[in-house]
């Protein structure tokens, strides 16, 4: 496969999968070159109402316009789950603080408790937290967690296709209650001579990532050494694998190393990520490529610091302790007391 010299994320339409056989196969092959390759793309056609974003920009924009009180009133720590809000400087990428305030909203589900004898991934489940200052945030959210995850069911059948493989064959990973995670993100602007680390440098944890961007600039994709700067697109989402696609295909596709940048002083940057993934005690399956498909397998990324694995639920978990320090000591801490005694052997 030619190597392109990526310098733009190119936008694909994904209405052309049913505008018949050739325009089909011609998106595809499309989707194929810009995922082994670049593994970001703005997505365009995508049928999410308008109307629909513009209200959950609208009530994000007022959530944290809210008192701090408000929004202390949900704060993650105290969410076993990892949900609610998490204040400017509390989550940690690589073991450095992120500058930004956010809101972490997952599926609406009944908690599993906290016993030891239960898989690790049972903790990640539950309910969310919503701010009682700001009520119709929640339909709200909902609704388009709802919407964005049909999109990214689209999407990963689409990949599917892409690795040769029926468009089907993840579906049994995903059709009863797939992780979800809505992060409604604020940046505030800073000074150019301090640290511009709006979020630090890594990859996404699930299947697919589907980014709402409003008006201001600051996501930067790796590629080849450099950063790709991926301005919002009005209309369109910023879409990149995660890492469980870099699992199932051996490196074909590759989930790719992105960061923000925090905007300028006297602005602020507004974005909402849904993070779509698999059920948290599905495994992914290695899946056999074609041979034209086969000869191009990378391999899985080899990062200590970020080690991959097949068990859904243990690769997501270990992104959120890593990335949650205050949460996992409160509510984890046997879980952190194991890890530590795994690194020592």
């Amino acid at each position: 496969m030619a190597v392109a010299n990526w310098t733009a994320l190119p936008v694909l339409d994904i209405s052309r999968l049913e505008a018949g056989p050739a325009e089909r196969a011609e998106f595809l092959a499309e989707l194929r070159r810009t995922t082994h390759d670049l593994g970001f793309f703005y997505l365009a056609g995508h049928g999410i109402d308008p109307d629909l974003i513009r209200q959950l920009l609208t009530l994000s924009r007022r959530f944290f316009e809210l008192p701090e009180a408000d929004k202390l009133a949900i704060e993650m720590v105290n969410s076993p789950h990892f949900r609610g809000y998490t204040r400017v400087g509390n989550e940690r990428t690589r073991g450095k603080a992120d500058w930004r305030e956010q809101i972490d909203i997952g599926a609406e589900r009944v908690a599993l408790g906290n016993d030891p004898d239960l898989p690790i991934w049972t903790r990640l489940q539950g309910p969310n937290q919503w701010p009682a200052a700001l009520p119709e945030l929640k339909e709200v959210a909902l609704r388009y967690q709802t919407e964005a995850r049909n999109l990214a069911i689209r999407l990963v059948r689409a990949f599917a296709l892409v690795l040769g493989q029926d468009e089907h064959v993840f579906d049994a990973l995903f059709e009863t209650n797939p992780h979800q995670l809505m992060k409604i993100i604020r940046y505030p602007g800073r000074d150019l001579t301090e640290d511009d680390q709006g979020v630090g440098a890594h990859k996404d944890g699930g299947f697919v990532t589907i980014l709402l961007q409003d008006v201001q600039e600051g996501l930067q994709v790796e590629y080849d050494g450099t950063w790709i700067a991926a301005p919002p697109v009005p209309g369109t989402f910023v879409i990149n694998i995660g890492e469980l696609l870099e699992l199932a295909s051996n490196g074909y596709l590759r989930a790719t190393v992105h960061r923000a940048i925090t905007p300028p002083a006297g602005t602020d940057r507004l974005s909402i990520g849904y993070f779509f993934s698999a059920r948290l005690d599905a495994s992914i399956p290695l899946l056999e490529l074609p041979p034209e498909l086969a000869k191009e397998q990378r391999g899985l990324t080899n990062d200590a610091l970020n080690p991959l694995f097949y068990e859904v639920g243990k690769n997501l978990m270990k992104s959120r302790l890593r990335s949650h320090p205050d949460v996992a000591q409160r509510h984890h801490a046997d879980l952190l007391q194991t890890t530590a005694q795994s690194a020592d052997r």
